[in-house]
């Protein structure tokens, strides 16, 4: 069976990186959890000292836009922690894949990929 992931590579503002991931771990997790978010993997990139990235898997494309309209439409996000994670960020982009369970299985068993 296929499922569709998303890469969010995050480019943060210097010297927030920390802060961002403590948010991550405090405030964004708890609530993809409420709404059922399957991350796959997060965390720090090692390639420079403001990159980031977030992996979340959907069922399909339409899953993934009815789970971020839920969550990102949330009262708890909008009134939560969005600004403050917002202010975090210089840019962002979303990268779209088609994989296998086992696929996903794999990048969601390697410990690295959930480091600070």
């Amino acid at each position: 069976m296929s499922r569709v992931i998303e890469i969010r590579s995050y480019n943060l503002k210097p010297g927030a990186r920390p802060e961002f991931h403590r948010r991550v771990l405090d405030q964004a997790m708890p609530l993809m959890e409420r709404f059922q978010v399957d991350v796959v993997a997060f965390g720090t990139s090692p390639h420079d000292e403001t990159s980031y990235y977030l992996i979340r898997a959907y069922d399909d494309l339409a899953h993934r836009e009815a789970s971020q309209a839920a969550l990102y439409g949330s009262a708890d996000w909008r009134e939560g922690p969005r600004d403050a994670i917002l202010a975090l960020i210089d840019t962002y982009t979303s990268v779209i894949l088609e994989l296998e369970d086992a696929a996903i299985d794999s990048l969601r068993a390697r410990p690295a990929l959930r480091k600070g």
